[in-house]
């Protein structure tokens, strides 16, 4: 972990951006704070948006009616004079606009970036999470430890909150809870969290990133300039490396989370109970108990690693112990992560939906057994050995639906071809239904019935919620 002088960006004001002409890409949740915030201050914005839907033109009627010039189903060229672009985070690097703009020497920002350089004087510092799964989780059971300590705080960010709205708006801070996507990072140049965590590594938007080391180089800008600590997982040695990597604050620690005994400068568990042996004092020889597991809700194993991050990003803020226990019981899971929906006939039904990619199925495979996996949609790319052979001794059976069942179907021929498979070529409004009855068959009294897809929903459902909103429709019916 290297080390080095970091000075935190001048706060900005209107003289910044006063007359500049700065192009906002794209619309949304991002875009639209942020052509208001630059449009406030002075600046002369154009907004550009690929779309031409009514959602955009309901929200370029919004910003026309401030001045705003926007211009929608054109997003590559552009505009002239432009000085500064801000995107939205969703937009590749690879765009027409980023290539024009690289060769007119203009910067693009992020919308995370804007708001890191709009924020005043005594603003409240960044606690910062990123991974490829459970981000969301983490950054919620956080706000929830901060709140449980009496500080004012909110859960912001890729959490669906923008943070331009955060930093501008007139609620005060104690400390923000703030989720960051690799996009997000991406174009965050200049961000300096208080504390980040990289929860994990799997490979992920590779087609936006272009390669595996590109996606874990964007995921690890959240370490740079941390002050207090690089919170890393102990399980994958890549977060670790990226720490190393990091250019931070003289002082800054790296302070691991592992799901075994935690060593010194690190978060664990011992017979039950999460410990921290990294921000007490004499940490060679004591240890601070912070909570049960059975506080953590589920108590599934990659759950109780996000509360290990959370907890650490907390206490690095100087939060105590027992706000810790009690943010984690206040806590509450959103819907479609590893939900149990019911028990019939001594079989569980636990809905995963939001397990879109093969590592966030593997952690929730590995929660359960036995189990009757329901999985399958559009695997954007991914391939499923290894998640099929990390996995096979805890298959009772698999129900396959969606576009790319085939690729799981034969993962699991070559890894687990004892394995009962029923595959259902159905993509209307019933075939959730029948999946859920083929699993009911096939399961026994003590398994668990899983619905981790490990695919995108977008075949056969608007997203995952409206997919796991069928799945606990479908067990319902069932249960009747």
């Amino acid at each position: 972990m290297g080390s080095g002088q970091v000075t935190s960006s001048v706060p900005s004001g209107t003289s910044e951006f006063q007359g500049k002409h700065v192009t906002v890409a794209g619309l949304g949740v991002s875009g639209l704070p942020a052509a208001k915030a630059l449009h406030a201050r002075g600046a002369i914005v154009t907004a550009v948006n690929d779309g031409d839907d009514a959602r955009a033109r309901e929200q370029a009627a919004e910003l026309e009616a401030l001045g705003i010039t926007v211009r929608l189903g054109d997003g590559a060229t552009l505009p002239e004079g432009t000085e500064l672009i801000v995107t939205a985070p969703g937009w590749q690097p690879d765009k027409p606009l980023f290539r024009a703009a690289e060769q007119a020497g203009v910067p693009v920002w992020g919308d995370v970036e804007l708001a890191w350089r709009l924020r005043g004087p005594d603003a409240a510092p960044w606690l910062a999470v990123t991974g490829t799964n459970g981000k969301t989780t983490t950054v919620q059971m956080l706000a929830s430890i901060l709140k449980a300590a009496g500080l004012r705080t909110a859960a912001v960010g890729n959490i669906g909150v923008s943070l331009l709205d955060a930093v501008l708006g007139d609620e005060r801070y104690d400390v923000l809870a703030v989720e960051l996507s690799s996009y997000q990072l991406h174009w965050a140049p200049s961000l300096r969290a208080y504390s980040g965590a990289v929860l994990n590594l799997a490979p992920d938007h590779l087609d936006w990133h272009g390669s595996m080391d590109a996606y874990a180089a964007d995921k690890g800008r959240i370490y740079e300039g941390n002050k207090v600590a690089c919170v890393y997982n102990v399980a994958d040695p890549r977060t670790e490396d990226l720490v190393r990597e990091a250019d931070v604050e003289e002082g800054c620690r790296a302070v691991g989370f592992t799901l075994q005994a935690p060593a010194v400068s690190q978060l664990g568990v011992v017979d039950g109970i999460l410990v921290d042996r990294a921000f007490v004092e004499n940490r060679q020889k004591n240890a601070q108990e912070l909570a049960e597991v059975s506080d953590v809700d589920p108590p599934a194993p990659h759950n109780i690693a996000n509360a290990l991050a959370a907890a650490a990003l907390a206490r690095s803020f100087g939060v105590p112990a027992q706000a810790v226990r009690d943010g984690l019981r206040a806590f509450k899971p959103d819907a479609h992560r590893i939900a149990h929906v019911a028990d019939i006939d001594g079989v569980a039904y636990v809905d995963d939906s939001k397990a879109t990619n093969t590592h966030a199925a593997e952690a929730s495979l590995a929660a359960y057994e036995p189990i009757v996996w329901i999985a399958g949609g559009l695997a954007k790319g991914a391939e499923f050995d290894e998640l099929v052979a990390n996995s096979a001794k805890r298959l009772r059976g698999v129900v396959l639906i969606g576009a790319d069942r085939a690729l799981i179907r034969e993962a699991l021929a070559r890894h687990a071809p004892e394995v009962p498979v029923v595959d259902l070529d159905r993509t209307d409004t019933g075939a959730m239904l029948q999946a859920v009855t083929e699993a009911k068959r096939l399961a026994r009294p003590g398994d668990t019935v899983l619905l981790a897809p490990a695919c995108a929903s977008m075949d056969m459902f608007t997203n995952y919620n409206e997919r796991g909103d069928a799945f606990a429709a479908a067990v319902r019916e069932l249960g009747a």
